[in-house]
């Protein structure tokens, strides 16, 4: 019944998929990042309810007020900005403390090729991690959330055929 629970996955990720287009954005992204206040009290609307949001937009304007004057960077200027070094260095320790957990020795692989294995997934993983984040600054989180979706969905349809046939 393994295939079923696989296939659990693939239905989850379905109904997201059906569901995404209907929720609104972010408020505090399309005031902060679109500048666009009308669109931000629509979706406040959208999201609360009717009622008075002037505070909570008030404060959003504020920050933006605040974080005018900063620049947003990409991958590479985070990388050379000391004061993510921290948060940086944390990241780092997950995503290593992932790899020494063994999980490609509980795999059934055989014992030579477990560390080419570790090896490309800790490589896949840093891959995804600089193209992902470099590409939400450039399509904004729906658009990706969407094709993320529609991509694990496909991709789960695919192997389901595949393993039926």
């Amino acid at each position: 019944m393994w295939n079923v629970l696989l296939s659990f996955s693939g239905l989850v990720a379905l109904i997201q998929l059906l569901f995404l287009p209907f929720f609104p954005e972010s408020p505090p992204y399309l005031l902060l990042q679109k500048g666009d206040k009308a669109g931000c009290l629509k979706a406040m609307k959208q999201l609360w309810g009717e009622g008075n949001y002037h505070t909570e937009f008030d404060d959003m304007m504020k920050e933006k007020a605040v974080t005018k004057g900063t620049k947003i960077m990409n991958v590479l200027e985070v990388l050379k900005e000391p004061s993510v070094y921290p948060q940086l260095s944390t990241m780092l320790l997950l995503l290593l403390s992932l790899q020494l957990c063994g999980l490609s020795a509980t795999a059934s692989l055989q014992e030579s090729m477990i560390p080419y294995v570790s090896l490309g997934v800790a490589i896949s993983e840093l891959t995804s991690i600089i193209f992902c984040s470099s590409i939400i600054d450039r399509f904004g989180r729906r658009i990706l959330l969407w094709g993320g979706y529609l991509l694990m969905a496909l991709i789960l349809v695919l192997l389901e055929t595949s393993l039926l046939l």
